[in-house]
């Protein structure tokens, strides 16, 4: 094996060499060749230290170090590590403390884009606190670091949908190029396993996140429409206010039925899980039995919490039609098309009624069934938090 990789060595890609490194590093005497050539490869390429110091461990460090100062590519003072005030930006997002960072920023030591502090979250942290650090909007979301990688380059080597698809929503370019002139698909499907590339995946089962982020960066690439395209459904649902609110929640039930993957990702930008869920009987208390014929004759008041729900299900559906087309054509033809959902609300016929029911029963199982799922979740994570587990780390 040894032997193997030292005949690829010279033709593997940069960012790989601390994984190989790594290895070579615990196999010790058994692979003190591949070991060496590892440490000469990494000491002379343009590996920073922070990703360095986040993939080997210490005592190899040192030597990476101490064997770049003795050829003078790095500075004794800083030794090729950020300066303070930087280190400090990197330890107060490792915290998820956003509050820190933007105390921090005040005292006028850095900025985000000088402590790379984007590219620092989208390689190291969870989506969270990238999209927390987005909702500043004091980055620049197309910045590049110091190796020529802008942060969608990043998060094209993470591979988490949910962070390609923030950075796309504030602006970032698909179409950049690395210095080696590859962009952000290209790497996407490098790092992609072929048969989670070209394998089909069924209605109702997880897309491969691999596949997921390839799709996204494609369809960013052709075209890059602004949001608002929900408003076309929407006509569709009549022009009471209810019956939209009604028709957001049924679809974005169905795409969590059908697509629960890409449903999440768009669901999560939209904070969808930070509003009350709409019901039939969501105007006051529900009551006991609810007729069909109710349902627009009784008056309902657009409450703060059912305008605040319908932005949150407009956006998913926005981003849905943006970044998932292949997936919208299909809520699209059943909502739309055969369904008529709406229309069956109003109908009297015995048969629509009926349809409608059974629709209705269908999704608000499926709503109830993810809320049980969701608060097992949250329930288990926080006793995890209790117990000092650590959150992880790419």
């Amino acid at each position: 094996m040894q032997r193997r990789l030292l005949d690829v060595l010279d033709k593997v890609e940069v960012d790989n060499l601390p994984l190989i490194l790594s290895v070579a590093n615990l196999c010790k005497k058994s692979c003190t060749k591949l070991l060496e050539r590892c440490l000469d490869i990494v000491v002379q390429s343009n590996l920073d230290m922070i990703t360095l110091e986040k993939a080997l461990p210490p005592d190899v460090i040192k030597q990476i170090v101490d064997t770049r100062l003795s050829l003078g590519l790095v500075s004794p003072e800083d030794k090729g590590f950020p300066n303070i005030h930087v280190r400090r930006i990197h330890r107060a997002i490792d915290s998820d403390d956003v509050e820190l960072v933007r105390m921090l920023l005040k005292e006028g030591k850095t900025n985000l884009d000088d402590a790379y502090a984007l590219h620092y979250a989208v390689e190291h942290c969870d989506s969270k606190i990238t999209t927390e650090l987005l909702d500043l909007a004091l980055a620049d979301v197309n910045h590049r670091n110091p190796r020529g990688y802008t942060v969608l380059h990043i998060a094209a080597m993470r591979r988490e949908p949910k962070i390609i698809v923030s950075l796309l929503t504030k602006g970032a370019r698909a179409s950049d190029l690395t210095f080696d002139y590859r962009k952000a698909v290209h790497i996407s499907k490098r790092l992609t396993k072929h048969g989670d590339y070209f394998g089909l995946t069924e209605d109702g089962k997880p897309s491969p996140k691999d596949k997921l982020c390839i799709e996204i960066l494609e369809q960013a690439e052709r075209r890059d429409p602004q949001l608002g395209e929900a408003s076309v459904s929407l006509a569709l649902a009549g022009d009471s206010l209810r019956g939209k609110l009604l028709y957001l929640e049924n679809r974005v039930a169905l795409a969590r039925i059908m697509f629960p993957m890409e449903a999440r990702v768009a669901m999560d930008i939209a904070q969808v899980d930070g509003t009350l869920e709409f019901t039939l009987g969501s105007n006051g208390n529900p009551p006991s039995e609810i007729r069909l014929n109710d349902l627009n004759d009784t008056p309902f008041i657009m409450k703060e919490e059912h305008l605040a729900r319908m932005r949150a299900l407009s956006k998913t559906v926005e981003l849905g039609k943006r970044f998932f087309p292949r997936c919208s054509r299909v809520l699209d033809k059943i909502m739309d098309d055969e369904i008529e959902l709406v229309s069956l609300g109003r109908d009297t016929s015995n048969e629509k009624k009926r349809r409608f029911n059974d629709l209705q029963d269908v999704l608000q199982k499926a709503f109830s069934e993810d809320k049980e799922e969701l608060n097992r979740s949250i329930h288990s994570s926080s006793s995890s938090t209790t117990m000092g587990a650590v959150r992880p780390r790419r």
